[in-house]
């Protein structure tokens, strides 16, 4: 019996992502076809990684965009030069607008359209009177710029044993919304906590959790149950990518284990030892050609046949944010 591969799909870029790396490469490419000017300035700045992923980041930068953690890194003379300022797909809070708009930074904002959504609901639910309880991770870009809307309104928890420390008296008017990388499953238990202390806590109407998070955990699952092992490609800092690493290896339920790289030079020879069957797949801010990379490294160990497994086909596309 030959040795397989089996790849997820979907997998990979998400609309999102998508959408905020063509962002860069567009202005990339506008300022390439302009005539050089006197000063000397990038052509772009983006703020914090434009997607969590290292190789892209790399690359964007290796092309002339320049990496900032706080705005506060780019100087007036950018500023009013006009040097775009391109704002990550992880969103950001009213305060980081406002810090842009007072030093007249010409901001282009690559918001994942689906994070932005939530950001809107939280202003919603602000100005109506709510609590709202957050399921996010404390510390990821999203989870900031998502708390940032509403601070004093948003109360932010990770897990089901996080729930014990809220505090609200019956009667007052509460709503859960969730960080859009997390997954159906990882975020029942502390839900199913949450209503089981506050019964009369609202939903939005619809799930706050990204439509390509889930079809990405749902390929994988399936792969996993096909497989003695699985290979996640993505970067240590991608939410999403961590999060398929671990439901494929509950998937996997014991027989094997499932590994996180991020690219085929992470690779361990010994993950594979006894090894028929290894599972593919990458997180939402992964490019293919990473994928392409861990496949052919693995055919190099003998894996030669690769068959993929599929469960929904994506059509979703954000168009480009006003430049």
């Amino acid at each position: 019996m030959a040795k397989t591969i089996v790849l997820a799909d979907p997998r990979g870029f998400c609309a999102g992502v998508d959408r905020a790396i063509l962002t860069v490469r567009t202005i990339l490419k506008a300022a390439a076809d302009r005539p050089a000017g006197g000063a000397d300035l990038p052509p772009v700045y983006v703020r914090r990684q434009i997607v969590h992923n290292r190789h892209v980041v790399e690359d964007l930068a290796a092309q002339g965009a320049v990496f900032v953690q706080e705005l506060d890194e780019i100087p007036d003379e950018a500023a009013a030069a006009g040097v775009p300022v391109v704002f990550s797909a992880h969103g950001v809070s009213p305060a980081v607008k406002a810090e842009a708009e007072r030093r007249g930074l010409n901001v282009v904002d690559a918001t994942c359209p689906l994070v932005g959504k939530v950001h809107r609901e939280v202003l919603r639910f602000a100005r109506a009177g709510y609590e709202i309880v957050y399921i996010g991770h404390d510390g990821h870009d999203e989870a900031v710029g998502v708390v940032g809307e509403s601070p004093e309104h948003v109360h932010l928890i990770e897990h089901a044993g996080d729930v014990d420390r809220l505090d609200f008296a019956p009667g007052t008017k509460l709503v859960l919304l969730t960080q859009t990388t997390l997954s159906v499953d990882e975020t029942a238990g502390t839900i199913a906590a949450l209503k089981a202390r506050f019964p009369w806590i609202e939903e939005p109407p619809a799930s706050d959790i990204c439509y390509a998070t889930s079809n990405r955990q749902a390929a994988v699952k399936l792969v996993a149950e096909r497989s003695d092992a699985v290979v996640i490609v993505g970067s240590a800092n991608s939410s999403n990518s961590v999060r398929l690493m671990e439901v494929a290896a509950e998937a996997l339920a014991g027989r094997g284990r499932a590994h996180r790289v991020d690219d085929a030079s992470e690779l361990d020879p010994a993950w594979f030892e006894g090894v028929r069957t290894v599972g593919v797949s990458s997180g939402a801010s992964v490019p293919e050609a990473l994928v392409a990379g861990v496949v052919a490294a693995l055919q190099d160990r003998g894996f030669e046949e690769t068959v993929t497994v599929g469960t929904v086909r994506e059509d979703m596309h954000f168009v480009l944010p006003r430049m």
